[in-house]
């Protein structure tokens, strides 16, 4: 791929990403500083604070002109009375988007043991958010084979419209998984999930507060890849969508966009993504 056509590739995908933040005492105030009104930002499930972080921080930044993605996690959620009670609390929010994983509550606080559980009975109420995400796992889940989850996108695939990735740092790894979620008949739109520039310390804090969000639980599961993302000089962003770039452009890769981890350091991964999209001689945008 010629860096013309690289360049091309990420300007795109930068221009279309969304930030991913955990509902913490100090987020509101971050993104009221750094990002504009109209940006996308979902609001992770934490275990130890319950939906209702996620939903009233959900509320606050709609209230405030973001697009916001509330993290939804199935097993967190009772029932179908309480989804339904979800839904109309949401929607008056002008919510339109949801992701919709399954959660590490265990046990289940009701009767939804996996995301698939609660995506059919959001598709029997009616399908109130038009746009309903779920998890792909290029590396290996920890408590589940491969084969399965590839599976169960195939499975979700009627409830759900997208898909996000969750933590790769290997780009080979990443077009591999592509490849096989692709050839299985998997065709829902991918967001690429990608950690922003991530200060060593604060991530180790992070981390280890265990509940708090999905991507912070997968990191302490995973602690190779927690400490190469936390080595210095371990892991850029860059060099990773740099490497990815020509399976990412591949027409039938149906990769739309970025899923950015934050891990709440805002202002970081937003001057990132400007600075990265400013060397690639692409305008300063708010991404849509």
């Amino acid at each position: 791929m010629r860096n013309k056509e690289r360049s091309a590739v990420l300007r795109r995908l930068l221009a279309h990403a969304r930030y991913e933040v955990l509902p913490t005492a100090a987020i509101e105030e971050q993104v009221l500083e750094h990002l504009p009104d109209g940006f996308t930002v979902t609001v992770t499930a934490s275990q130890s604070k319950g939906l209702a972080a996620t939903l009233d921080l959900t509320e606050r930044l709609s209230a405030q002109g973001y697009d916001v993605v509330p993290h939804l996690a199935a097993r967190m959620v009772s029932g179908r009375s309480e989804l339904s009670e979800i839904c109309a609390r949401l929607m008056p929010l002008g919510v339109r988007t949801v992701f919709v994983p399954a959660g590490d509550a265990d046990p289940p606080v009701g009767s939804y043991k996996a995301s698939v559980d609660m995506l059919e009975d959001l598709t029997e109420l009616g399908r109130p958010f038009p746009n309903v995400g779920i998890t792909g796992y290029p590396e290996p889940h920890p408590s589940i084979h491969d084969d399965l989850t590839v599976q169960a996108m195939w499975d979700k695939r009627r409830h759900a419209t997208y898909v996000v990735s969750n933590l790769t740092f290997d780009p080979a790894t990443l077009n591999k998984w592509l490849r096989r979620m692709r050839s299985r008949g998997i065709t829902l739109p991918l967001l690429v999930g990608l950690p922003g520039p991530v200060d060593r310390t604060k991530l180790l804090t992070m981390a280890t507060k265990i509940g708090v969000g999905e991507s912070t639980r997968f990191l302490v599961k995973h602690k190779a890849t927690l400490t190469r993302l936390a080595a210095p000089g371990g892991f850029t962003g860059e060099r990773f969508l740099e490497k990815s770039a020509p399976a990412l452009a591949e027409p039938d890769s149906l990769v739309e966009g970025l899923h950015l981890f934050t891990f709440n350091q805002v202002a970081e991964t937003e001057r990132w993504r400007q600075d990265l999209l400013q060397r690639l001689g692409g305008p300063i945008t708010t991404p849509t």
